[in-house]
């Protein structure tokens, strides 16, 4: 599962109902990529769809995670949090060498 369809599944979960043009609002991508990202959670048996009739006589669906959605959403959640962390961790290291090296020459420039 890439990003953005972990992003689609997990706005699913939340809310059942949302339009794909909410939905494409709420995620920042078009309505065509929302259109095909569902088909293929579909595809993959992350979701379900049934198509109802709204309030304004309209056509619409609701989307319902699967069990098999559900176990995906929560190991890319996993994977997800395990490289933002060993992402955070480089910045920090990274962060604490600049520190060291301003240190370092703002003491060079306060010997001259």
């Amino acid at each position: 599962m890439n990003e953005t369809e972990y992003k689609a599944l997990k706005e699913l979960s939340t809310d059942g109902t949302i339009s794909q043009r909410d939905l494409s609002k709420r995620i920042g991508l078009s309505l065509g990529s929302v259109n095909y990202i569902i088909k293929e959670l579909v595809k993959k048996g992350y979701i379900k769809t049934q198509r109802f009739k709204n309030s304004n006589n309209k056509a619409a669906y609701v989307y319902a995670v699967t069990p098999k959605g559900i176990s995906a959403r929560v190991k890319q959640t996993q994977y997800f949090l395990r490289v933002k962390i060993e992402e955070y961790e480089r910045l920090q290291k990274e962060i604490d060498e600049l520190k060291r090296e301003n240190i370092k020459y703002n003491n060079i420039g306060d010997a001259i």
